[in-house]
């Protein structure tokens, strides 16, 4: 049986969650963005891509540093999903075949 502790941690973070993510659509619902806010809107899901790859940078875990080598790669190459995927997989095989 899960503690009431932790089922109330794990609803609160995905309460604030959710109303984060729809914060921004009530929010914007009826305004016009303009072109400066519509390019810092579509560049944010990239800010976040670096802010939780970018620690990877100063690791001195090869299986760390093979997998950034390889999401970097498919950053040049392919959009954001797959370069995501493809980060996430790496580093998921890599650290369990590498250790």
């Amino acid at each position: 049986m899960i503690d009431s502790a932790n089922l109330l941690t794990i609803v609160a973070m995905a309460s604030v969650t959710y109303f984060t993510r729809i914060g921004g659509y009530i929010l914007l619902r009826n305004r016009q963005l303009s072109p400066r806010a519509m390019a810092v809107m579509d560049a944010a899901p990239g800010c976040v891509l670096i802010s939780v790859i970018a620690p990877n940078f100063v690791s001195s875990n090869p299986a760390d540093l093979i997998a950034l080598a390889l999401t970097v790669a498919a950053a040049t190459r392919l959009s954001l999903l797959p370069t995501v995927l493809i980060g996430v997989i790496s580093a998921g095989l890599l650290r369990h075949v590498m250790g």
